[in-house]
């Protein structure tokens, strides 16, 4: 087999996958069915985890992946919740990234194209993936027509995924009811930052500018909700014209803001679903093969790129005969973990979806509630900033003990860099937070032990590939620490 994994998909998420796989010593490729790489984008922002999570990827000359999407993306300090006035402030978020990047999905997938061609894994455009079978040893997967091997295969090729079909794992879940307009356009007169404007006799539409002059519109008119799930598939099946771009524009807005320039159309749906499971045998699914959802404020990619975050050190690890039975089907598998976070996306965004196309006056209260309590500040503000950050989100301990435990992990200062900063895919970071270096003398398999500032009144906290806390002491324990590594880093 000339690779351990096959990815099929060339998205986001198929080719950070493929970067953390690659990371960690895994030999990977990517198929991709479309013939070039794509030059539209659904998603148009990330979120801080996601830019944490990104910033284990090392560039040639040594820079972090974040931060070269920092340099090509615009940080917004606020965010909004269903497109309502008052909005979450993330400039006083603990992350290294206090701000949401508005920056087209197409430069995500640029630049992790470029990281995984100048790391030489191969990214094969006008692969299309037919079917796969597998048994013990590995996965045929059917391409263009032959057949490539590999270990496993995970199915990144989105909401109509083949991989999930051939796998037959079902996709339960909500049908659609509304249909919404995206398009990326050039504006006379473009607004100098991220507009929304809502109104429950017209609809709702907001406009946001990319580094590039370009801008991403969208939105959605009255008579295009409360919709059956046949009128929804007729309607999408309509090529969306600039003419109803303009129209929409003008009635939900006032005007067209001078729109003149169109590089993408497309439709929307608030089509809710989720896989009954996320593996099957040899084979995983990640983003929008695993989970699809009403498109509300880019969390569909991002939740994706951190599936794939979540997946890539554990499968690195079951590849290369490291991995406990409890990081691959036990409680800290993958599936156990993610599908809950999924299945939470699923519940927000559909909150989202009823704040957004309610276009009745009851809905217009109900949003001026919501927005009040957003601006009023306190745990419902501060619970929806922490899961749209991503950094709220957390795990269930494998086993229970400090509450630390399953949290992600802040950047904590080290003696030497930060804790983010040390991080790699195929490695745990025991921080060892006593002042006499107790846990200095340890040379653990499968961690490296690093200084740190004292935190949370912990001696001393295991801390995953993917940044969340595995394990946490109170006081100095050797024999536990060794314990807990062996836990978690030894094929039982």
């Amino acid at each position: 087999m000339s690779s351990e994994v096959i990815v099929a998909g060339g998205g986001p998420v198929g080719l950070l996958t493929a970067a953390l796989l690659d990371a960690a010593g895994v030999r990977v490729e990517v198929l991709e069915s479309k013939a070039g790489q794509s030059e539209h984008s659904k998603a148009a922002a990330m979120h801080p985890r996601t830019l944490e999570i990104l910033t284990v990827l090392r560039t040639d000359d040594g820079r972090r992946l974040s931060d070269v999407l920092v340099s090509l993306g615009r940080p917004e300090p606020a965010t909004h919740f269903a497109a309502l006035p008052d909005l979450f402030d993330y400039s006083g978020l603990d992350t290294p990234y206090p701000f949401l990047l508005v920056i087209p999905q197409a430069t995500t997938e640029r630049v992790l194209a470029d990281h995984l061609r100048r790391r030489g894994v191969p990214v094969r455009h006008g692969h299309e993936v037919t079917g796969f079978t597998q048994d013990d040893d590995g996965v045929r997967v059917t391409v263009n027509g032959g057949v490539r091997e590999a270990r496993y295969l995970v199915g990144a090729d989105g909401a109509r995924s083949v991989v999930r079909r051939e796998a037959g794992i079902d996709f339960p879940g909500t049908p659609p009811t509304t249909v919404g307009f995206v398009a990326d356009v050039t504006l006379a007169d473009p607004p100098d930052r991220v507009r929304h404007f809502w109104d429950h006799r017209r609809g709702q539409a907001s406009i946001i500018p990319f580094p590039d002059g370009w801008c991403r519109v969208f939105g959605t008119t009255v008579e295009d909700t409360g919709l059956t799930p046949e009128q929804v598939r007729t309607r999408q099946s309509q090529a969306l014209t600039v003419e109803e771009v303009r129209a929409a524009l003008r009635r939900v807005t006032g005007t067209d803001h001078g729109l003149r320039e169109v590089r993408w159309l497309s439709k929307a749906g608030d089509t809710t679903r989720q896989a009954a499971r996320y593996r099957s045998n040899r084979v995983f699914l990640a983003g929008d093969a695993a989970h699809v959802h009403f498109p509300a404020g880019g969390q569909g990619m991002n939740i994706g790129m951190q599936d794939a975050a979540n997946l890539a050190w554990k499968l690195a690890a079951e590849i290369q005969g490291r991995a406990p039975s409890m990081i691959v089907d036990g409680p800290a598998g993958y599936e156990r973990e993610r599908a809950p976070i999924a299945a939470r996306l699923a519940a927000n965004t559909l909150a989202q979806g009823a704040l957004f196309t309610t276009f009745t006056p009851a809905g217009a209260a109900l949003r001026d509630l919501m927005s009040g309590l957003i601006a009023k500040g306190g745990d419902t503000a501060d619970d929806l900033a922490a899961w749209l950050s991503g950094l709220g989100h957390s795990y269930p301990p494998a086993v229970p003990g400090h509450p630390w435990e399953g949290r992600r992990a802040p950047d904590l200062a080290l003696a030497d860099g930060s804790v983010h900063r040390r991080l790699a895919v195929d490695r745990f970071l025991l921080a060892d937070f006593t002042p006499d270096a107790a846990f200095g003398h340890l040379r653990p398999h499968g961690a490296e032990v690093v200084r740190a500032q004292p935190w949370s009144g912990l001696s001393a906290a295991l801390i995953r590939p993917d940044g969340y806390i595995a394990r946490a002491w109170t006081a100095p324990d050797a024999a536990g620490v060794s314990a807990a590594l062996e836990a978690w880093t030894t094929r039982a």
